[in-house]
């Protein structure tokens, strides 16, 4: 009876006896012993050399069944492996044997045992007759055993089914960015420390590339995903994907996908901006050609574009280079408008700050730079940038009470009107701002840091409460803990700054996360009032309830954040390249 354990069904369908021809034999014949010992000598290993050795298992307690089924599997692992090698060949003959191979398998699929001989030769097969894939999808199981290669097949005629496939992935990828952004545990784990090469070599977007494979439709069902999403949810990290997927392709050399996608040499470039943090005189004339390139009647291409530019990384790396170079133009008494790579970066920001509306609206035309932010917001803010010089400058100098003084009230007081003006307004102006606010804070600058971020929280449509920005913030505010002892450090970064974000959940928890670390430095009044308004209510997700109530435990346990947990080991990413990187020249 071992040998019926191993057949199933299909063996009949090649003329091999099976379960039927057993059960039949079985309830007509006279002596069931003799029908059985018929059917193992018919259908065993036909090698009579082989047949003595039988009585010498037996008698070692050795099974039928475990004899054959190590013999199937060695059998099945050369079969696989002829077939792998006959996959790597070239020509007709190729494809002729496979197909051959695969109309006498087929029927086998359904056998357990078999079933690897029948995925090796699909695997291998370019294209697989429809009627072989109609039976793979309609059976669950067969269907979770097929290979990806296969799939391929499969998905691109079933968006639904493939969208299925992918849906997970998309998920785990934003849970992962938003846990780095929301994680208080550790500020080693920060949101732009890992390069671009890094960061696509992460296993959601490798294994969307894997499923992609070099089908351009399979691609374009991926990019039509990403668009509906970031769409409905305005979750920028779909923007972060596209661009990581297609850099993913491009180092694994798919032709057939990076060849036809327009926006593959304008990604591969700034991807190599940011990589080096920097963008010369070459590829400024190179991103510039590509958006000037943009021919009529392929408008829509701005829209992948702006999604491009819409990935924080982008925001992050081109508002980081407005503000270097409004350094060098300060150093050499130039003006903004002078500077065509300074305007390349603000006309690359536009783009990006307005990829949701394009997509939305489906009107793909690039946005007209407003000419006043280059005019008159950025000369303001670079009069802010020349107050921290003088101040810092000044207090490098011999010690002197009545001119220190002087410097300080002069070089201190509210910003200039058009900073608020515009930021209130213009998208690339709140972005720079707050570039700018974090710049001050990485220094340190305390009067250059109270000075502007109050202004923030008025930036045009709430920016500076998106959490990219809040969690490069407080990894910055952390690192100034002993400052939350002064009245006048907390009054602006929490009465001016934070409680205006107060109805949103994400900015409550990147001031739980705050707190954290620096409520032992705070006066209890105003630690009390922090805990009495960041207590949670009913409409509050659970995140918030269950930091909340971590941070009251450490709290009354008294527990002083460790110099380990309160103290990054690598804020690389956060050093100013003012000072490192040549400054791009004028084109």
């Amino acid at each position: 009876m071992s040998a019926n354990k191993m057949v199933g069904t299909g063996l009949e369908e090649i003329g091999v006896p099976g379960q039927a021809y057993l059960r039949e034999a079985l309830t007509s014949c006279t002596d069931p012993l003799k029908a059985i010992e018929e059917f193992q000598l018919e259908n065993g290993i036909l090698l009579p050399s082989l047949r003595q050795m039988l009585p010498l298992l037996d008698l070692h307690g050795v099974r039928r069944l475990d004899f054959h089924t190590s013999v199937l599997e060695e059998l099945r692992d050369k079969l696989v492996s002829h077939i792998n090698e006959v996959g790597q060949t070239e020509g007709r003959e190729r494809d002729k044997k496979l197909k051959e191979l695969l109309i006498k398998s087929f029927p086998l699929v359904k056998v357990k045992a078999l079933r690897p001989v029948v995925m090796a030769i699909l695997r291998n097969t370019n294209h697989i007759d429809d009627k072989y894939l109609r039976v793979l999808v309609r059976d669950r199981d067969l269907y979770n055993d097929t290979d990806t290669e296969v799939k391929r097949q499969i998905w691109k005629d079933n968006q639904s089914l493939f969208g299925d496939e992918v849906s997970p992935l998309l998920t785990r990828y934003i849970r992962e960015k938003e846990t780095i952004l929301f994680d208080h545990t550790n500020l080693t784990n920060l949101f732009f420390t890992p390069s671009p090469k890094v960061r696509r070599q992460g296993e959601v977007v490798q294994k969307l590339a894997h499923m992609i494979g070099s089908s351009v439709k399979l691609y374009d069902m991926v990019l039509q995903f990403l668009r509906t999403l970031f769409l409905r949810t305005r979750n920028v990290h779909y923007c972060t994907l596209r661009a990581e997927l297609l850099m993913a392709l491009h180092d694994l050399e798919v032709q057939d996908i990076i060849s036809v996608d327009p926006c593959h040499k304008f990604t591969w470039c700034l991807d190599a901006c940011i990589r080096e943090k920097n963008v010369d005189v070459k590829r400024s004339r190179e991103l510039q050609g590509f958006l000037d390139s943009v021919k009529r009647g392929q408008e829509q291409v701005l829209g992948d574009l702006s999604m491009t530019l819409c990935d924080p990384y982008a925001i992050n790396f081109l508002a980081t280079s407005v503000i270097k170079i409004l350094h060098h133009l300060i150093n050499n008494e130039s003006l903004p408008r002078d500077n065509t790579v300074l305007i390349l970066l603000l006309r690359m920001l536009a783009l990006g700050l307005s990829a949701w509306v394009m997509i939305d609206s489906q009107e793909f035309k690039e946005p007209k730079l407003d000419n006043q932010v280059v005019t008159k917001f950025l000369p303001a803010l670079m009069s802010l940038i020349v107050d921290d010089q003088v101040r810092g400058l000044n207090s490098k100098l011999p010690p002197d009470e009545r001119d220190a003084a002087i410097t300080i009230i002069e070089h201190s007081g509210p910003p200039p009107d058009a900073c608020l003006n515009f930021v209130q307004e213009n998208s690339v102006a709140s972005i720079i701002a707050m570039y700018y606010t974090l710049h001050v804070a990485k220094l340190k600058d305390k009067v250059g840091l109270l000075r502007v971020l109050g202004i923030l929280a008025h930036c045009e449509n709430d920016r500076a409460f998106e959490d990219p920005f809040l969690h490069f913030l407080v990894s910055l505010l952390i690192q100034q803990a002993d400052e939350f002892a002064h009245e006048d450090f907390c009054t602006v970064i929490f009465d001016e700054f934070f409680f205006t974000g107060l109805g949103r959940d994400n900015v409550l928890r990147h001031m739980l996360k705050l707190l954290w670390y620096i409520y032992s430095k705070l006066p209890p009044n105003r630690l009390s009032t922090l805990m009495k308004i960041l207590e949670p209510n009913s409409q509050q997700n659970e995140s918030v309830d269950s930091l909340y109530e971590m941070l009251v435990e450490k709290i009354n346990g008294n527990q002083e954040p460790t110099s380990q947990e309160a103290t990054p080991r690598n804020l690389d990413y956060l050093e100013s390249p003012l000072m490192s990187v040549p400054t791009p020249k004028p084109l």
